[in-house]
């Protein structure tokens, strides 16, 4: 057997460009995509895919360059996904959320050559062109016109174009060829996409991943969901996070139709449910918590599956969102491995066990998927495993396909988390339970360490999450006298709620149910909490907020803002 070698046969590269192409062929006729009245087949989408990669390659664009798009999730994003990649250029979704310096700070960071612009971020795109440098060349400018937008007014295409831009995208499509050979990478490690981080603790980084990563990736998010085949899939999980957790390649491979949605609230996203028979469907946690507060809740019809991740969900949030007819998967995973590598694999006995007990027990972030290697929880100093009793804190490590190959130009912040040791470290504290299923305690930033203790604001929220009147929370920590740091709780209430509690309320309700050095000290009433465009709650800008509050004296402050 020695004598057996990798031959070119054995060895083609991975990716996941390849199951648009097989879409077509077995799902030829099938919907792929429905947005607003309109909807095309997957015949048509892959037509339209090698007609947009045609057109990028013959600008000069292909292997090694970066191509960005600043957009919602309607069809054109979706199909940006294959066709840019097809043309051998490695795809960068932006964070349609973030303000004009930011957008302009990444596009220098990564130069594209190529920017297409959602007509609804028009403004921001052209801001952030404007803040180039004389010596900085910007890219070339596509509008994505809403051709199929059938609400009007503000929505709607202009015929005219800002002359900034070169073309539109339709126009772009359109001149493509159809039959165009798209480029399949040379190495299943070469780059497909470029994703920016969050920056929920600190400045974004520029992940990259292989056609090799995010193959494995979508396949494994599709086995450990069950996803089955042809499922109807609403887009309430934007796209430009880590492509939809790569579900954006997931749902060809399984031919399934991706509803899109520019914007929506609770009341779009029944509404769609309901319309289009949606089976499926992802989200952080903010989203269950608008689905489950929303004032016209009905129980749904028919189960739709929906796969939470991006922040630990509280099991209060859980728990209400399955009362409504929801079946809730929880899993976890980073930008820096494209989508969902941990999740809470769910046991048959637990379905006998009271609904707050499922609840508590889906919180944790659960097991390594099929397509993860390892995952553990390790003390940062020594690099071993801590002990399986749910309190030993340590940090979250994973080795696997998924990872990414690293930051982009940042070879420093590369080595500091992808170790000699081969694991690469998450920066997310956990802790291990005797049944070997893992849970995030909080991010290493956001442990609040008062009095020598370490303390976990994911404990802390938890609790007001159960409080009644309560619709959002977050603790940070706030400079104390005495203690070093206390915990400070930023909480936004439910607008139906009639009886607002007071701070005193609150810091006797979590009295009542928590250690007393777990207790905040001081609440700061805010109508929204800051997020990104994920739902992720942004940490940093509270703590900056606790910090401007100034130190608390060992007596208990309370503060509105």
């Amino acid at each position: 057997m020695e004598e057996l070698k990798p031959r070119p046969a054995s060895c083609y590269p991975f990716t996941p460009l390849g199951f648009l192409e097989r879409a077509a062929t077995v799902y030829g006729d099938c919907t792929s995509i429905i947005y607003n009245n309109t909807s095309f087949t997957w015949s048509q989408t892959h037509r339209r895919c090698l007609q947009l990669a045609s057109s990028v390659s013959s600008i000069g664009i292909g292997s090694g360059h970066v191509v960005s798009v600043l957009a919602y999730n309607i069809p054109a994003m979706y199909e940006i996904q294959f066709g840019v990649s097809m043309s051998g250029a490695i795809l960068n979704c932006i964070n349609t959320r973030l303000d004009a310096r930011t957008v302009s700070v990444l596009l220098r960071h990564c130069e594209p050559k190529l920017l297409f612009v959602d007509t609804l971020s028009q403004s921001l795109a052209l801001e952030a062109i404007s803040l180039f440098p004389l010596n900085k060349s910007p890219p070339l400018l596509v509008l994505i016109q809403d051709d199929y937008d059938d609400v009007g007014g503000s929505n709607s295409s202009s015929s005219i174009v800002d002359s900034r831009f070169c073309c539109t995208y339709e126009s772009l499509v359109e001149k493509g060829d159809p039959n165009f050979k798209w480029i399949r990478p040379k190495s299943e490690w070469s780059p497909i996409v470029l994703n920016y981080t969050s920056g929920t603790t600190s400045s974004p980084k520029g992940v990259v991943h292989s056609h090799r990563g995010i193959f494995t990736m979508t396949v494994d998010s599709l086995i450990d969901w069950e996803v089955p085949k042809q499922p109807v899939y609403l887009w309430t999980l934007p796209m430009f996070h880590a492509n939809g957790w790569s579900f954006t390649w997931g749902m060809a491979a399984v031919g399934g139709t991706n509803v899109c949605v520019r914007k929506f609230d609770a009341s779009t996203v029944y509404s769609l449910i309901k319309k289009h028979d949606v089976t499926h469907m992802c989200g952080a946690p903010v989203v269950l918590n608008m689905l489950s507060n929303s004032p016209e809740i009905k129980p749904l019809p028919n189960p739709v599956q929906i796969l939470t991740a991006g922040a630990p969900p509280p099991a209060a949030v859980l728990s209400r969102t399955e009362s409504l007819g929801f079946v809730v998967s929880h899993g976890y995973g980073l930008t820096e491995t494209g989508g969902l590598v941990v999740s809470c694999a769910w046991k048959r006995e637990w379905n006998k066990l009271p609904a707050t007990e499922r609840a508590r027990l889906k919180a944790r972030q659960g097991v390594r998927t099929i397509g993860m290697t390892e995952a553990d929880v390790v003390d940062p100093e020594s690099g071993l495993s801590v002990k399986r009793d749910g309190s030993t804190l340590g940090e979250i490590v994973l080795r696997g396909a998924s990872v990414m190959l690293g930051y982009l130009k940042d070879p420093d912040a590369t080595n500091k988390c992808m170790k000699e040791n081969g694991w690469f470290y998450t920066g997310d504290v956990g802790v291990m339970h005797s049944d070997g299923y893992m849970e995030i305690k909080d991010r290493s930033k956001d442990v609040i360490i008062s009095g020598g203790e370490n303390l976990s604001s994911v404990e802390v929220e938890s609790v007001l999450y159960n409080h009644p009147a309560i619709n959002e929370a977050a603790v940070v920590a706030r400079p104390d006298e005495y203690w070093g740091e206390t915990p400070c709780a930023f909480v936004s209430l439910k607008k139906e709620s009639t009886q607002k509690p007071s701070e005193q309320d609150i810091i006797q309700y979590c009295r009542a149910k928590l250690p007393h050095y777990m207790v905040p000290k001081t609440v700061v009433f805010k109508e929204e909490l800051p997020k990104t465009s994920t739902g992720k709650i942004q940490k940093f800008a509270l703590r900056d907020m606790a910090k401007a509050l100034g130190p608390s004296s060992s007596s208990s402050r309370l503060s509105r803002m």
